[in-house]
């Protein structure tokens, strides 16, 4: 009996951990995505003369349409299980591709780019790993999320190279047949290995001791999403975690991808060596997103985003002061230590979405994410208007480090347990019906 017991407990650690590789792979193609709207831009205004207001549009349709997908696609994937939606997320991101090569005026590339990528990448965005670690594992649930939250990430730093050297040699048609060829491929691993509960293969999820029934599907998905984000928005920790998860955007999607080159281009650095950089720090959040998993499985969560805020405000402050027009150690340093920040807060945040809103933190952490994305447009629009009225960035960086500095508190003021505000909207949360 005892050898049979750790025969299935080997066995659903494995068929675990292969169902988090392969929903890494589907996360990394994803974020392959999110690479191109900067690498199109040149070739498309050359081929058809569009402005760049006008590819910037499809851009951000797709940027908005990827935080607002999310939590929809985590009520979807209780609804029709993990495996359907996936798949139908990888065809619509192929498609969407394969539709832009066809295209002839700026609206179908807001269609197809916009539309149809934003739609399938927001389905394979982070509440796709929440959901998958939430079913799959009860222990380690910090390491994989970590694992999973870097495969965006690790897509760009993957196919970047690869396609802005296929863009140069053989123009862009090719380069979006490619990505769509990487999702029809990611297809057939979905469909062998991916399964919606580890109940399907009379197993339980790893680090479990008891066996646990798959749930039935929940119907209404889209009703459930709006009514899970009204009854966690009656909540304080939820407007906690959208307020600190916002600055979290504003602070690294929202200007350090948009203006962190103009910014050394101000004192003097070449694009090409700022761009460099940037990729350097992609190269470090991977690190730090997986050694940020592994810590929020051993420490309490709400000091580890707090930490991770305050350093990250420490950093910007120190900007101004070490950018030069050549690469320096300081800049190194920063370069480093803000990599491995980047994308640390995402485990974190994820956690303590799971200790109050329980099965549907997924969902939650969705909302959650579209405050990211909210925090992020708003960050790379007005550091925009910032610059243009200041004639520096200098004003941004140091808005940006107090911003960093209140989503430190932010994070400190969450309560777990103690305080009777906390009980009630515990209380309040689960019983779905507030007021009743």
């Amino acid at each position: 009996m005892h050898n049979t017991t750790g025969h299935r407990t080997n066995a659903a650690g494995r068929r675990a951990w292969w169902v988090a590789a392969v929903t890494a792979v589907a996360i990394i193609v994803a974020g392959a995505f999110s690479t191109m709207p900067g690498i199109l831009q040149d070739p498309l205004r050359q081929e058809f003369h569009w402005s760049r207001g006008s590819i910037g549009l499809a851009a951000s349709v797709n940027m908005i349409l990827y935080g607002l997908t999310a939590p929809y696609a985590a009520a979807l994937m209780d609804r029709f299980g993990i495996r359907r939606v996936v798949i139908a997320a990888l065809g619509a991101v192929a498609a969407g591709a394969l539709l832009t090569t066809t295209m002839g005026s700026a609206w179908q590339f807001t269609l197809f780019w916009g539309f149809l990528v934003g739609l399938g990448t927001g389905s394979l965005s982070m509440t796709l790993g929440t959901t998958v670690t939430n079913r799959w594992f009860t222990t380690r649930r910090g390491l994989v999320t970590g694992i999973l939250s870097s495969g965006s990430v690790l897509g760009q730093m993957v196919f970047l190279p690869a396609l802005s050297w296929t863009i140069a040699h053989h123009d862009w048609r090719p380069a979006l047949v490619s990505l769509a060829l990487a999702a029809l491929a990611v297809t057939p691993l979905i469909c062998l290995v991916l399964r919606d509960h580890p109940a399907d293969v009379g197993q339980r999820p790893y680090g479990s001791d008891t066996f646990i029934p798959r749930p039935a599907p929940v119907p209404g998905a889209a009703r459930r999403t709006v009514t899970v984000l009204r009854d966690a928005a009656r909540t304080v920790p939820f407007w906690l975690l959208a307020g600190a998860f916002a600055i979290c955007g504003a602070s690294t999607n929202g200007i350090m991808w948009t203006h962190f080159a103009p910014a050394a281009h101000d004192h003097g650095m070449p694009i090409t060596t700022a761009s460099t950089l940037l990729a350097l720090i992609g190269v470090f959040n991977v690190a730090g997103t997986i050694a940020s998993g592994w810590f929020t499985d051993r420490m309490d969560a709400r000091r580890l985003l707090a930490a991770y805020f305050l350093l990250r405000g420490l950093l910007m402050i120190g900007l101004p002061l070490i950018m030069t027009a050549t690469v320096n150690a300081p800049m190194l340093t920063f370069v480093v230590v803000f990599g491995l920040l980047d994308l640390a807060t995402v485990p974190p945040v994820i956690a303590l979405c799971r200790t109050f809103y329980g099965d549907d933190s997924a969902i939650v952490f969705g909302w959650t994410n579209a405050a990211h994305q909210i925090g992020a447009a708003s960050a790379s629009f007005l550091g925009g208007v910032a610059r243009d009225a200041f004639g520096s960035y200098d004003p941004v960086w140091f808005a940006l480090a107090a911003l960093c500095a209140a989503a430190a508190m932010l994070s400190l003021v969450i309560r777990l347990r103690p305080t009777a505000s906390t009980e009630a909207d515990k209380k309040t949360y689960a019983s779905s019906a507030p007021g009743r």
